[in-house]
């Protein structure tokens, strides 16, 4: 059963209708770490059952430092004053900042909006004050700024292309450990950073994504969509450009997604997108969630029902927070490593370490015949929280 979460704060914008919230859900060595996210539809209970996610994904990131925690901002991000809006919410909550709380950036928030924002705040980096007299950490911390900046991977930067990766890494292991077949057909929801990243890995590895949703319509192909190209080819804010579109594509609904006949379905978007209206129509034998909290409670039924197996969230997208906690806590040193094997061995440490969960929570689901999701629920119940500190 998961814990309480330990405060939830409201905060209400003076200069437009903007309201926002942050929820320590549970502090691990007075401190807590999560992702801030902006858009008009966030609610106060969206940002709890996210703070409390986060709390499970540190469990399953076997962080021995930080606990789960979330903020959220209901406003347009693509409105022009979005970045104002941001600072006042991060204005408001430096308090709690300062106490631990370490947040970060999510849908529609750049993180290096909110760096920039906390540096002009005087704040940095959050940090306990056990953590700002450890040289380790400081070290950590220059590590961490040279990754954030100007590490790359595959062409992406390295904070856009680890969660995608990470993702990716579950599909592989989770279809795997199913017995699916090679060049197994992927459709993906989402082409933001997580969405792109995660079909450049998956393609790489011989999968066939035949569909990808946007913002604007699905398309698809059931020979297999040229990735590479759509990827170089890709629009801000996550939108495909359809000058990149070959003769061969269909153009959908993005609506229809859910429904399309394939082996592995990812939604990579919004929150409760898989619900007790649509469950039925998944067709895939394996869902892989990259999207936080991308399933309602009445979908899992319909899925368990169905037989569909689900890599979860707080495994499948822990990418975003391994490699935070890898670098700043030292667990992968790469100050004396050239940029190359830097981005190499931060890859490594989080695709082995999201493989490793993914294989304890379908091995103890075959073994027990629970649903993956209530198996890995079980087995990454967060720790009770101690307190910020003071």
């Amino acid at each position: 059963m998961a814990n309480k979460p330990y405060v939830v704060v409201e905060w209400n914008d003076t200069e437009t209708d903007a309201k926002g919230w942050m929820c320590a859900y549970n502090f691990v060595g007075h401190y807590c770490g999560g992702g801030t996210r902006m858009h008009p539809t966030v609610t106060k209970e969206e940002v709890i059952r996210l703070a409390t996610t986060m709390g499970y994904k540190y469990k399953a990131c076997e962080s021995l430092t930080t606990g789960g925690c979330k903020a959220g901002i209901a406003y347009d991000y693509k409105a022009p004053d979005a970045l104002d809006v941001l600072r006042r919410f991060l204005t408001a909550t430096a308090p709690y900042i300062n106490a631990g709380v370490s947040i970060g950036g999510d849908l529609g928030v750049d993180y290096s909006d909110v760096l920039n924002i906390l540096d002009d705040l005087g704040i940095g980096i959050p940090q306990t004050k056990a953590m700002k007299e450890d040289p380790d950490i400081h070290q950590g911390i220059v590590n961490h700024d040279r990754a954030e900046k100007e590490l790359t991977y595959d062409g992406f930067k390295m904070y856009d292309m680890i969660t995608g990766y990470g993702v990716a890494a579950a599909a592989d292991e989770a279809w795997k450990l199913k017995g699916g077949k090679e060049g197994a057909s992927v459709v993906i929801q989402g082409f933001g950073c997580v969405g792109a990243s995660c079909v450049n890995s998956l393609h790489k590895m011989g999968y066939k994504v035949v569909g990808i949703a946007d913002v604007n319509g699905l398309v698809y192909c059931k020979d297999g969509l040229n990735i590479p190209k759509l990827v170089e080819t890709r629009l801000p804010k996550g939108e495909l450009n359809k000058e990149a579109f070959e003769d061969n594509y269909e153009i959908l609904p993005n609506s229809e997604w859910i429904g399309v006949d394939c082996d592995i379905l990812i939604p990579a978007a919004l929150e409760d997108v898989i619900n007790k209206d649509n469950a039925d129509k998944v067709k895939a034998s394996l869902l892989v969630e990259a999207a936080n909290i991308p399933t309602t409670p009445e979908a899992d039924e319909i899925l368990r029902k169905n037989g569909v197996d689900v890599a979860v969230d707080f495994i499948s997208n822990l990418g975003g927070i391994r490699i935070y906690e890898a670098v700043i806590f030292r667990i992968v040193k790469i100050e004396n490593m050239n940029d190359e094997e830097a981005a190499a061995a931060i890859v490594k440490d989080t695709t082995d370490l999201i493989r490793k969960q993914t294989r304890v929570v379908f091995e103890e689901s075959a073994k027990t015949g629970e649903f993956t999701r209530d198996a890995a629920r079980r087995l990454f119940t967060p720790d009770k929280s101690d307190t910020p500190d003071m």
